[in-house]
């Protein structure tokens, strides 16, 4: 290497030393009195054929006669480009003037600082401008964001299945909202590796950018979005670190509204290209660190990022260059539309609705910009817009989708693997769209079974909109609207230990004494009884401890069946058991199944015994056009799979003890909760206003719940008096949201 220095470029006995880079190997060559970055490459045509057209482009950029870009040296031949032997190998060297400075990585960041980087990038964009060279132009590599998909094999290469599944939805996302766009947008020659590495700064300003190794022919507002998204890192504001970027760059080369549009995912999509090569990097190159000297900033930000409403960011970034935003509609002209077609009975959430627009795993994002921490919706379990769900059903209906009259894969492969999941006595399964429709298919099985109709359900319980079930679900035909309990029903009190007749430690055997006499001394012997494990619209109330047990023994005494509704405390989401019934060490005969088993897809089913299951087999055919079909089997597939991959189960025990904990210690300190109690991320506390009497807060319950919407925290309320604040949140919540819930939830009360 000194020979090579000495003979073609007259620089004798200088000091070398290696730098870290990517693919090119870099060193810096130091004289007495000067200073130069050496770059070497192996001698290929492809890579000496680039090396050519980065000095084309640096001689172009010095056309400004300015000392921002390195300047190539030719050697004693007045070549740019000198070859020479290493090690038995041919390579190519190429010598570049060494620029001063302070890495932007290093630099001590400021608004000011920010603005000339906006404006450095946007000068030499235009300088760039009328830069062409067909090599650059030909060129198609994975760090050029219009080709960012080729980078979406290395996504496996990523342990962390929690980091994996945030790159898949920016895949995801980049396929749905930028592919479409990118062909119609502005393209040039850009640098394409803005990043705080490449990027020097002096007294506050930018000062020079140097490794013009990643020039490609892409989409202008590529360039600013990878500058975005290396500056950003580390920044808990990014958006309003992003805004003076924007603003000055926009003033040199303004941009248009279509490239502002999809700002947001380009920048995610730098993130994840970073973040995604690391991985791969990690295993082809373990001793390369350079690859990975972004990936833990990285990953921050993109699980940050992720958490933004991507309207905000459009919003913020448009009137960063003075565009209009997007008029919306508003509230009530939503609401208003709405309820010209559909009936006003279908309720919504809130004195103040929200109108929504997108969402992502425990994130939902309104129309306006704001994001929201969901602590509420149990439907999406998995989390919303969940990546391999997605592709499960997109693929899947891509191929085939139809009913179960014929014979396919996906059929028997979920039904087995749902059931494995289950006791062995529990073997049969059957597919219908909803918890509803699984709920009134558990009555007929029941009813055919035991050749009897009585049913015995427990107080203030639900089970479905069907005629059916509301006739035995208490929380309906006892409450507005409703008409009471028809003869097939036996109402029994709910075994709470809070509220009612008995609050010892024995309660749930007193309960269930009760509940068998009037059991026994029924005129009619009940063909089955229904509960969930914990009374959702209760109030979450957890059934008392021995009470199954002992109901189960006395109707199965007198020929009846016992049903588990599993529709919201199945699939893990209690935490240290996989099926509500198992806290109670019971095995139901019929299970229900519902809204958590397609993570939003409309899917229900039943699972009951051989026994049950051969008695309905009786001529008359079951059919459900859609219960079972190859789509929804797919989707419910991945929800397992997913369930398995993320160790969710784990999470929502984890996560749910430490939420229960949290809301004891706000118990402590607030006369007005005078309960917390559920399991995993089941959660309910409730408001009162004497805690020796137990007089229901309803108005505090209400005023707390619209407090945290307010604060872009949803929950829900429930329970007989409506006093009860329930959390339920996708099995994606972490301690993190939980500590948000926490410190909002005591700001609120503290100020109440």
């Amino acid at each position: 290497m000194k020979t090579t220095l000495s003979e073609k470029y007259n620089l004798n006995n200088p000091k070398i030393q290696k730098l870290v880079g990517y693919d090119i190997v870099n060193f810096k060559v130091e004289t007495k009195t000067e200073k130069y970055i050496l770059k070497v490459y192996p001698d290929k045509k492809e890579e000496v054929d680039f090396a050519e057209a980065e000095n084309k482009a640096l001689f172009h950029l010095q056309k400004s006669k300015n000392d921002k870009f390195p300047n190539p040296i030719q050697n004693v031949n007045n070549e740019l480009l000198t070859l020479f032997k290493q090690e038995n190998s041919k390579k190519v060297a190429r010598l570049l003037t060494y620029l001063e400075g302070e890495f932007l990585g290093d630099a001590e960041h400021s608004l000011e600082l920010f603005k000339s980087f906006g404006k450095f990038v946007a000068e030499m964009d235009l300088q760039l401008k009328d830069f062409r060279n067909y090599v650059i132009e030909a060129r198609q590599f994975k760090w050029d964001l219009q080709h960012f998909l080729l980078n979406e094999e290395y996504v496996k290469h990523i342990a962390n299945p929690i980091d994996r599944k945030i790159a898949t939805y920016f895949f995801q996302q980049f396929k749905a909202n930028v592919i479409p766009v990118l062909p119609s947008l502005r393209k040039q020659i850009i640098h394409g590796d803005v990043n705080e590495w490449n990027t020097l700064t002096q007294n506050n300003q930018v000062s020079g950018l140097i490794d013009f190794g990643d020039l490609s022919y892409s989409q202008i507002i590529n360039e600013l979005a990878i500058a975005l998204a290396y500056s950003l890192l580390g920044k808990d504001d990014p958006i309003k670190w992003a805004i003076p970027v924007i603003s000055e760059y926009h003033k040199i080369l303004p941009l248009k509204e279509k490239e502002i549009d999809i700002l947001y995912w380009l920048i995610a999509a730098r993130l994840c290209t970073s973040a995604s090569n690391s991985a791969f990097e990690r295993i082809q190159r373990p001793e390369n660190t350079y690859i990975q000297i972004s990936e833990k900033p990285a990953w921050e930000m993109l699980r940050l990022w992720v958490t933004i409403n991507p309207i905000h960011a459009r919003n913020e970034f448009s009137l960063a260059c003075g565009f209009e935003i997007p008029k919306v509609k508003t509230i009530e002209e939503a609401s208003s539309e709405r309820f010209k077609s559909v009936s006003s009975i279908f309720s919504v959430s809130y004195k103040k609705p929200i109108y929504m627009e997108s969402a992502a795993f425990q994130y939902m994002f309104d129309k306006y910009g704001n994001s929201y921490l969901d602590a509420y919706n149990n439907i999406p379990h998995v989390g919303h817009s969940h990546p391999k769900v997605i592709e499960a059903g997109q693929k899947q209906m891509a191929r085939l989708n139809t009913n179960t009259r014929y014979l396919y894969d996906q059929l028997n492969e979920y039904s087995t693997n749902l059931l494995k999941k289950f006791p062995s006595q529990l073997s049969k399964v059957f597919f219908v769209n909803s918890g509803s429709a699984a709920s009134d298919l558990a009555l007929r099985l029941a009813r055919n079974f035991t050749v009897k109709n009585r049913v015995a359900a427990v107080e203030h319980g639900y089970h479905g909109n069907m005629q059916s079930v509301i006739e035995i679900s208490h929380y309906k035909f006892a409450g507005k609207g409703g008409k009471g309990a028809t003869e097939n029903v036996l109402c029994l009190p709910i075994p709470g230990s809070y509220r009612g007749e008995f609050r010892n430690e024995n309660a749930g055997l007193s309960y269930a004494k009760d509940a068998n006499q009037q059991i026994n001394t029924s005129e009619e012997k009940i063909a089955a009884f229904i509960a969930e494990p914990i009374i959702g619209c209760g109030g979450q109330v957890p059934l008392a401890k021995n009470y199954l047990k002992e109901i189960y023994a006395a109707i199965r005494s007198q020929g009846g069946v016992c049903i588990s509704d599993e529709v919201q405390t199945g699939f893990g989401r209690l935490g240290d058991v996989f099926w509500g019934f198992e806290q109670h060490q019971v095995i139901p005969d019929i299970v229900i199944l519902g809204k958590p088993m397609g993570n939003g897809h409309p899917m229900g089913a039943v699972v009951c015994t051989d026994e049950i299951a051969e008695a309905f087999n009786n001529g008359m055919e079951f059919f459900s056009s859609f219960g079972g079909n190859p789509v929804s089997c797919a989707i419910g597939q991945a929800v397992l799979d997913v369930m398995d991959e993320e160790k969710l189960q784990q999470n929502a025990k984890l996560v749910g003890d430490y939420y229960l904990q949290e809301l004891a210690k706000l118990q402590q300190k607030y006369e007005c909760i005078g309960d917390v109690r559920g399991s995993g991320l089941f959660i309910g506390f409730e408001f009162v206003k004497n805690r020796l009497t137990l007089e229901p807060d309803t108005e505090l319950a209400q005023k707390v719940k619209n407090k945290l919407r307010g604060n872009h925290i949803l929950v829900g309320t429930d329970g007989p008096f409506d006093n009860v604040i329930k959390s339920k949140p996708p099995l994606c919540f972490w301690k993190e949201n939980v500590d948000e819930v926490i410190l909002k939830l005591d700001k609120i009360l503290n100020f109440k």
